[in-house]
């Protein structure tokens, strides 16, 4: 596949590293000489400096025989354009951009987009992405990472053992024979930064950080049993009043819950804003590294703080803060992936990366075959993927422990019609089954062609 890249910024450098490194044709377009340098020495693209929407630029990328175009430049309007002339000059079939500025998204304008306008096909929003994924982390408090496939029928959770988890040092057999009517697989455990697909053989042991697929009726009994049985969260204090912080007060004012919701914003005329868009939401302003605000956002009994400030130092020392002031959870920002593995150890309770956010949300259309939902870990290490099974599937038709899925693979869910499969040996995947996969990088590739689409069965 033949893609183009604009933008050479975290998200660009990232989607270009997981494309070439799954050997397509990547050419990435920057107008900075130290990020174009940095591709060209560190990844196998083409790096090619000048302005990503400009006609004779794209054409020299090779735009005229490109399958897709990524507009993720730091402009909006740069990536808009991009991807009209990508269209209407190049007749590229497929345009993703990413979009900051939420004016654009207001659903008044929700035209604009469409194909007799400006033919995007599909609008990134990495505030609104990062918005929803720490609204699914309040969804599932003990989660440090909480993924919905098939509808929200099945949720894949990442949690962490400690000394007092009641299931380390337990193969992972035996809690199957333990817990026969518990619907989940545990697909991946990450120990002293490497991950790995497990065998029933295997066993957590503190430390670990756990992945398992599970029914979302099973979720709260599979978290007890992983020693998380943290409450749901009523009172939530928000630090920053950004894109991200707004967006995330409006989703819970929306959802009609009895959740109560503080936001400390350090700008006054930016929670004047913020405040005249939110009703039921308590706008402080101060700074939240202030102990008296912090105090008056009353953070001493909250359940959660979100800290979603521009700045990753301020929102870790502000989750800091708010733990030693007795908030039981915080969910921080990260936009340096170097900050990641420190945080466990910190205290912190989740981190959201803002790149593997939009990052994950790209992929799912960049995956070939009958890919319904993509999401990455641990910076690409693997991706959980969820496809739908069509009868040239080499999965169908065949008992899973006849199948032999190669090393790094394992199935999490089978969902056929209504209902949540926990897959076992004796498991037959049926045609259109929607299929929930855990794969290692390298293996990605592998999945992609089990859930092609073979033009010689028409």
């Amino acid at each position: 596949m033949k893609v183009i890249v604009c933008g050479a910024g975290q998200v660009g450098y990232n989607i270009a590293r997981r494309l070439a490194g799954e050997h397509n044709d990547v050419t990435v377009i920057d107008q900075s000489q130290v990020l174009v340098q940095r591709v060209n020495d560190t990844l196998d693209v083409q790096g090619m400096l000048g302005f990503a929407s400009h006609p004779d630029v794209l054409e020299r990328a090779g735009a005229a025989d490109a399958d897709m175009i990524i507009a993720v430049t730091y402009a909006d309007e740069v990536n808009m354009v991009a991807c009209q002339v990508a269209h209407s000059l190049f007749n590229v079939p497929t345009k993703v951009a990413r979009v900051r500025d939420q004016s654009y998204l207001e659903p008044a304008w929700r035209d604009l987009f469409s194909r007799d306008h400006m033919p995007i096909d599909v609008i990134i929003s990495p505030e609104l992405e990062v918005a929803r994924a720490v609204r699914r982390r309040l969804d599932v408090p003990g989660a440090f990472d909480m993924v919905p496939f098939a509808d929200d029928m099945v949720r894949l959770i990442g949690v962490y053992c400690d000394e007092d988890c009641p299931v380390i040092n337990t193969p992972l057999r035996q809690l199957t024979e333990l817990f026969p009517d518990l619907n989940i697989v545990v697909v991946g455990v990450a120990r002293e930064g490497r991950l790995i697909v497990p065998s029933g053989d295997d066993q957590m042991l503190a430390g670990d950080e756990v992945y398992f697929v599970a029914d979302r009726g099973h979720v709260k009994r599979a978290l007890a049993l992983f020693g998380h049985e943290e409450s749901e969260a009523r009172r939530v204090v928000i630090v920053g009043g950004g894109h991200i912080g707004l967006s995330l007060a409006q989703g819970l004012e929306e959802e009609g819950t009895d959740v109560r919701v503080k936001i400390v914003e350090l700008d006054a005329r930016r929670a004047g804003v913020i405040a005249e868009q939110l009703q039921h939401t308590v706008v402080i302003n101060g700074d939240a590294l202030d102990a008296d605000i912090l105090t008056e956002a009353n953070v001493q009994n909250a359940e959660t703080v979100v800290a979603v400030t521009d700045e990753d130092e301020v929102n870790i020392l502000v989750s800091l803060l708010a733990k030693r002031h007795g908030c039981q959870r915080a969910i921080t920002l990260i936009n340096n992936p170097g900050f990641g593995p420190l945080l466990s150890s910190l205290g912190i309770d989740a981190a959201v990366d803002p790149r593997a956010t939009t990052v994950s949300t790209i992929l799912q259309h960049v995956r070939r075959g009958r890919i319904r939902g993509v999401h990455s870990l641990r910076d690409g290490a693997a991706e959980i993927i969820e496809a739908e099974a069509l009868e040239t599937s080499s999965l169908v038709g065949a008992p899973l422990r006849d199948i032999r899925l190669p090393a790094g693979i394992i199935v999490g869910a089978v969902v056929r019609g209504d209902r949540v499969i926990i897959p076992r040996g004796d498991t037959v995947i049926q045609v259109h089954d929607r299929v929930v996969i855990f794969a290692l990088a390298d293996m990605v590739r592998k999945v992609e062609k089990m859930f092609a689409v073979r033009i010689d069965f028409f």
